[in-house]
């Protein structure tokens, strides 16, 4: 399957296909230089595959984790480019998660003002979610995504056989992301959350139609300035138990559970804690509401001293609202009152 994403000034496809992998030959260019990034957490033949079919290409292999989304590293992908005398008709391929994408992304936005970037997702959470959409980040002084620009890929390549490597939590930490896409957007979507069914049995559909709402979403608004707002639910305050956690104690696809359970109401929320605890997933962390509105404060939502914030109160629908840090406090605190009754 191909689904083409266009956007103000381009367009690029995604090939959602079994054994894509393999055949990357086909969806890649096979002229010029090409950065391989990758971590040592995904298998070492993944890369080894791209750089067969990719004359010319090298492989920076970086620690896995969350820790390694920094300046530093960013840092250091800019200088094997320029050591390697790369040019703007030359292109960086991530093959990894989250991580490798928001930081492969980024080195590609600012070298020489911008050069081809391919994203080839190995974990659920890049499928379903942030390899599509180009936004690209580092973390900067414990703060997640704080430095970072839009830039988009040139194509994303999405194999679903690599999931079946992925340790269990980190399929439960992907479709946290999906239960995030499906509250807010599509319940019939949501309902395979609530079957007998192991979600991962179900995998293809979830990917394809979490797929097709973000595909949806960010063709209507690129730049995050309306309905791709809605894409942050569970992300203010799951960004900032991320961070006051301290980045990597928890995967991003379960503070995103977390963050769902204080910007959710009613017969929404049991449903989605429901479908949460489906997943294997924790519903419940509690963290200070200094510590929270701390994070808060620097995140990329804010507009002077209000927050918008993502809310689902029945599934399939949305509302958005401003909310002053004082309203935050206060939210934070009457979940964790509830939660604790």
């Amino acid at each position: 399957m191909i689904l083409p994403v266009e956007y103000p000034g381009g367009s690029y496809d995604i090939v959602l296909e079994r054994g894509a992998l393999a055949r990357a030959a086909e969806y890649l260019p096979r002229t010029g230089k090409a950065l391989i990034v990758t971590d040592d957490g995904v298998p070492a033949a993944y890369a080894r595959q791209i750089a067969s079919v990719c004359p010319g290409s090298t492989i920076v292999a970086l620690p896995q984790g969350e820790k390694t989304k920094s300046l530093d590293n960013h840092r250091a992908l800019l200088s094997r480019m320029l050591e390697l005398n790369f040019l703007r008709t030359d292109r960086v391929i991530a093959v990894g998660g989250g991580v490798m994408g928001d930081l492969a992304g980024f080195a590609a936005a600012v070298y020489m003002r911008g050069i081809d970037f391919y994203n080839i997702p190995t974990t659920l959470l890049s499928q379903v979610d942030s390899s599509i959409g180009g936004k690209t980040a580092v973390d900067f002084k414990n703060y997640k995504n704080a430095v970072g620009s839009f830039y988009q890929p040139k194509g994303v390549i999405i194999d679903p056989v690599l999931i079946e490597t992925l340790p269990d939590i980190e399929v439960a930490s992907g479709l946290a992301e999906s239960v995030k896409m499906a509250a807010t957007f599509d319940e019939e979507l949501f309902k395979l959350f609530e079957t007998e069914d192991d979600p991962v049995d179900n995998y293809e559909e979830i990917v394809t139609r979490s797929l097709m709402i973000k595909k949806k979403v960010v063709e209507e608004d690129t730049k995050e300035t309306g309905v791709r707002k809605v894409l942050n639910f569970g992300h203010t305050i799951g960004h900032a138990i991320e961070s006051t956690s301290g980045l990597g104690k928890f995967t991003h696809g379960q503070c995103v559970a977390f963050g769902m359970m204080y910007t959710s109401t009613g017969e929404a929320k049991e449903r989605i804690r429901n479908a949460l605890l489906n997943l294997e997933l924790m519903t419940r962390y509690k963290v200070t509401a200094s510590k929270i509105l701390s994070a808060v404060t620097h995140d990329k939502k804010s507009r002077g001293d209000n927050v918008s914030m993502v809310f689902c109160d029945k599934i399939g629908t949305y509302r958005i609202e401003d909310k002053t840090l004082d309203e935050i406090k206060e939210l934070v605190k009457k979940v964790q009152k509830e939660d604790a009754e």
